[in-house]
């Protein structure tokens, strides 16, 4: 079965320049451990391929029961280059929300 990030965990993104950062928090560790083994660089990487142009980087923190992502390339030059209305990266944590992951 599967459910959508948003039922099993929370979000928050920012960017600085062409660069979005998110971290995706889970509230106990069995939950941080099944966000472990499903929510990839690759994953995040292909949930976003229609905007991030760039490497995505994935590291653990484990005390903190979360997973933060970098995404190079993620708003088209930045928010004063972009004609992008949604290029801000705060947009970026509720859209990773919406992933599906096998539970």
């Amino acid at each position: 079965m599967t459910r959508p990030l948003a039922e099993l965990a929370r979000a928050r993104s920012g960017d600085k320049g062409d660069i979005v950062d998110i971290s995706l928090f889970a509230a106990d560790e069995p939950t941080y451990e099944l966000l472990r083994a499903h929510v990839t660089a690759q994953r995040v990487r292909a949930h976003f391929a229609d905007r991030v142009r760039g490497e995505v980087t994935r590291w653990e923190l484990p005390r903190l029961r979360a997973l933060k992502f970098v995404l190079q390339g993620a708003l088209d030059g930045g928010a004063s280059r972009s004609l992008r209305s949604d290029n801000l990266g705060k947009c970026f944590g509720p859209a990773l929300l919406r992933m599906e992951i096998e539970v």
